[in-house]
């Protein structure tokens, strides 16, 4: 599943063709939103928040997509041959000179930008561990919840709600790294390790956003040797 460095690089990527054009023509697969409501909008934000991908509109209207395991963006001229058949794309945006297609997405929304703060999804999630006011006291806080004491730290670390961003792959890595089991309950996790994971963590995605790669040392390493300790 992309995780939040690659929903930063998918933002940034889209953006300077899509941000402040108008659109031309939309479309989703159905069952899907009203996407020829935006034809005639002019695009005014795309940006990441956690793993959700945001396009806002100057007549009022937000586009989110989750891509979840096997969802992606993609950006071509007008004619250009798609890398993915046409039928499985959940939504296309059509602007002059681009055309912005989601692809296999499981999630695509569309709704008024007003109604974000009580949005199921987006209202609850935690601090954005790649937004540049990242608060790592606000994390900590959230992550202590007693509704969280008994679940292990890496379904911790997972929860959105406690923080943004996080997926298996940076979960795995930061938990390796700071020697700490993934099935350790998270009350049991001391305060400087539990901040050490969530800085870990941002270092890691910081990393992914801005270069496209990140460490990868034990992630889909199963049945494989510790590249620590060499042990199965």
């Amino acid at each position: 599943m992309p995780e939040g460095d690659t929903l930063v690089r998918t933002a940034d990527g889209l953006r300077p063709f899509l941000l402040g054009r108008r659109v031309t023509a939309a479309s989703a697969r159905a069952p899907g939103p009203q996407a020829e409501r935006l034809v005639g909008a002019t695009v005014t934000a795309v940006e990441a928040a956690g793993k959700n991908l945001l396009i806002r509109f100057d007549n009022g209207l937000e586009v989110r997509t989750h891509l979840r395991m096997h969802g992606s963006w993609h950006r071509y001229r007008p004619g250009e041959r798609w890398r993915r058949p046409a039928a499985r794309a959940r939504l296309v945006i059509e602007v002059p000179g681009s055309v912005a297609v989601c692809f296999d997405a499981p999630v695509v929304e569309l709704f008024e930008q007003r109604a974000e703060a009580l949005h199921p999804s987006l209202s609850r999630l935690g601090p954005d561990l790649l937004r540049a006011g990242f608060e790592p006291t606000e994390a900590i806080r959230r992550l202590r919840d007693p509704a969280r004491a008994g679940r292990s730290i890496a379904e911790s670390l997972l929860d959105q709600r406690a923080l943004a961003g996080i997926g298996n792959e940076v979960k795995n890595e930061v938990l390796w790294e700071a020697r700490v089991s993934p099935h350790a309950a998270t009350r049991d996790v001391d305060d400087a390790t539990l901040r050490g994971l969530v800085d870990g963590a941002r270092v890691m995605l910081l990393a992914g956003a801005a270069t496209g790669r990140r460490p990868r040392r034990v992630h889909r390493r199963a049945g494989r040797p510790c590249p620590r300790c060499g042990t199965l």
